[in-house]
């Protein structure tokens, strides 16, 4: 990747995964209010975020080389496609572990954040 269209990617990457982020912290915090409603709301729009962010993700990969952009966007794909499952199941549980290994700990980063940590050479 060239450095531009590397750091293009990977910031707008960056800003879908604080997105999908704040959604969650936003639902964390209306469960332990007791909100459901809210809670399903938030978990709804993470799992929105997801679901669209293979697609939207289109306009940045088009400025990397194919041999590079292919495999990133299988990747977003797979998130994306976990994502509408959860949609479809209109399972909050399934919403909720969107991202996370089934051995997840608290303060461990998230399957999206491990894979920008891999793009950007850091893991």
């Amino acid at each position: 990747m060239s450095d531009t269209s590397r750091n293009t990617f990977i910031n707008w990457l960056r800003q879908r995964h604080d997105l999908v982020l704040d959604e969650e912290c936003q639902a964390k915090a209306a469960l332990a209010e007791g909100d459901q409603a809210a809670y399903g709301q938030h978990m709804r729009r993470k799992a929105e975020l997801l679901t669209t962010m293979a697609e939207d993700a289109r306009e940045a990969l088009a400025a990397l080389p194919e041999s590079q952009a292919t495999p990133i966007a299988r990747k977003l794909k797979s998130f994306s496609q976990s994502a509408a499952y959860g949609l479809k199941l209109n399972s909050l549980f399934y919403m909720s572990a969107l991202l996370y290994r089934d051995d997840h700990k608290e303060g461990e980063p998230d399957n999206l954040l491990v894979y920008l940590q891999e793009l950007e050479g850091k893991k």
